[in-house]
Order: structure tokens, then sequence, then C-alpha cells
């Protein structure tokens, strides 16, 4: 296992961006940039022992500045909606930016999220730590907060990411890493084929501004049901199911069954063209399920374009929207509770 750092580029007010790169013995890679904390590359054999990137990008550090479907990055100190772009805690009113259908929030801030800012960044023996201060009241949010972001790549092929927040006042922190996979590899336009299990038997409902309403319905007997393993575009089409057509395909929170607080297996991907599966692992309630419905048309890593559902996206997270929803588990935390949870992405080919 081995750290290596180089130049990406710089920002537009001449900060210096570094792409950290960390190697394991079997061949696997992974590229993250001090950029938002983005995972830019992760490379992974297939059944042929051949590397490819399996994770949506760029080549060039200035495509990521705009960035709308926020490849890779770590979305924070809120990832997914919140309605009205506001939620209370101890009873005073927080409102943050609106930026998403009019009337409310999408990641907290499009431009100044923390998927925005150069970050910190220190390497270990296989792993590397970014970290950042938010200062009270900065996007709105209250406290002066201590975020760090460490990814670690491991012999067993885990790709670990840890999440580490304190903060001196009372807040909602709910962040995510906003990856988009194609196990396939970049020449592939669509990852539809690829086999999903999501060990979830409800999922969020959402209304026709992509927020939760509060329902949990159960998938069985519906096309939100991935409990058994089933191709990400069998259902994909079928817009007479309601939720389906709203979100111009999937594009939920699952709720991940047994949720205690403690890892558990919440999904698993298996790509059968190039041998790939990905289990992914949480200790958190909920993992978004977006199938790319939306993703622009633009030139992706090594001349590929980019476009509408060639990558799906599994994101860890507390319940979007869950300050305004006192029935979901709750993603506040203050001087007395720190912010601290870890996702891994294991593979296998």
């Amino acid at each position: 296992m081995a750290v290596s750092k180089e130049v990406f580029g710089e920002t537009r007010d001449g900060k210096v961006v570094d792409c950290y790169t960390i190697t394991n013995k079997n061949g696997m890679r992974a590229e993250v940039i001090t950029y938002g904390a983005i995972l830019k590359s992760l490379f992974v054999p297939d059944k042929k022992g051949k590397a490819e990137d399996v994770v949506l990008g760029y080549d060039k550090l200035w495509m990521y500045f705009k960035n709308g479907s926020c490849f890779g990055a770590t979305i924070g100190p809120i990832a997914n909606r919140t309605r009205e772009a506001a939620y209370k805690v101890d009873g005073k009113k927080v409102k943050l930016p609106v930026n998403d259908h009019g009337a409310n929030n999408l990641h907290s801030d499009l431009v100044n999220g923390f998927h925005k800012r150069v970050w910190e960044a220190e390497a270990g023996k296989n792993s590397v730590t970014f970290s950042l201060f938010k200062k009270d009241k900065d996007m709105g949010h209250p406290g002066n907060m201590k975020v760090s972001v460490t990814y670690t790549l491991t012999d067993k092929n885990e790709l670990k990411i840890d999440y580490h927040a304190t903060t001196d006042k009372k807040t909602v922190i709910n962040m995510t890493n906003h990856s988009y996979f194609n196990l396939s590899g970049p020449a592939s336009a669509s990852m539809l084929d690829t086999m999903l299990t999501i060990h979830a038997s409800r999922y969020t409902e959402v209304d026709g501004e992509a927020i939760p309403t509060g329902n949990l319905p159960e998938v069985k007997g519906t096309p939100m049901d991935f409990t058994k393993a089933k191709k990400i575009g069998r259902d994909i089409g079928k817009k007479e199911f309601t939720q389906i057509k709203l979100c111009g395909g999937f594009d939920h929170n699952y709720c991940i069954d047994g949720y205690n607080g403690k890892k558990k297996l919440a999904a698993e991907a298996t790509d059968a063209r190039s041998g790939r599966k990905m289990l992914v692992y949480t200790d958190l309630p909920g993992v978004q399920f977006y199938a790319g419905n939306f993703i622009g048309k633009n030139k992706g890593k090594g001349g590929y374009p980019n476009g509408p559902r060639k990558g799906f996206c599994l994101e860890t997270q507390y319940y979007p929207d869950a300050a305004n929803h006192a029935d979901f588990p709750q993603p506040v935390f203050g001087p007395e509770k720190e912010y601290k949870t870890s996702t891994v992405y294991q593979f296998s080919w």
C-alpha cells in the first residue's frame, strides 16, 4: 500500500489543488483531490485483471468548478433536500440558501458548500484525511465546526470513507459522498444492466419537489423493490408508478432494514460483463439510490461522454429533510454529541 501526491491544478483564485493517489496490493487505485474532497477516480480490476475507472468525473480541475452532478463530491454540512430551506433546532429556526425548486435547499449551498472548497489534507500509510473549518452561521448553519473526511484503501479491496465533525452549537449534520458508479468502466454509456440489491423494505415517499412527505411505504409489490437483485433498468421506465414519474426514475432514500447505529450491509451491485461486484456498508439509517436520471451531457474522463444514466449513486445518509420530521432518525449534533460515521465500498471481481 502506498500514497503519493501531485498537483492537479489551481482554483480561480490561485489556490493549489493536490491529487492524492492511494494504491493497494491487488491493483486497486483511488485518486482523491483537495478540491471538494472529491473522489476523482477509483480503478478496480475486472475478471480478466484489467483495472478501469468505475466512478464518473473529469480529467481537468476546471471541469469540477461547475460539476452540476456533484461527481465524487463530499457534500455537507447537509446533503440532499431541505423543505423551504429551513429547519428548527431547539425551537430556533435555521434558514438556508434557497437553491432548489423555488423555495427549497439542495446540498447546503451549490456555490459555497463543502464540495466547492479546498480542504487541508494529510496522508497516512494507506489513507488521506481531508479537513476544514466552518464558521458559525456560514451558509446559515449554526456552530463553529471542525470537519474531517478520511479515505482509506485496504488490501481487502475496501474504500472506507470516515466522517467526523465537532461543533460548538446544536446543528444538523448529514454528509455524504456523491460518487456515481459504472462498474463496466468509462467506455460504457449506461449502467442499466447492473444488478442491484438494496436491503430495505421501505423507502421515503417524496412529493413533486423530491422531498419526503413523511410516509414510509413498503417496497413490496412495487417498482421500488430491490430486496432481491434485479437490473436497474427493469422498472425504471414505469412512469405509471407515481414515484418514478415524479423523479424521472429512481431518486429515493431507502430505509435500511434493522438500523441500529452499527455498520450493516446496505446494498450490493454486480456487473456481469466485467465481473465486478460492489458491496456497500454503512452505520447510517438510509441510502439514496439515484439512477443518474439527469446527468448533464458533457465530456467525461478519457474523452468518453457523460450523460443520463451513465452512472448510479448509493449515497449513505440520514433520511433527507430529517430535521423536519420528528419521527425520522435525527442528525442533530452539538457540543455534547460529535458527528461520526463510516461507509465502506468493498469490491471483488
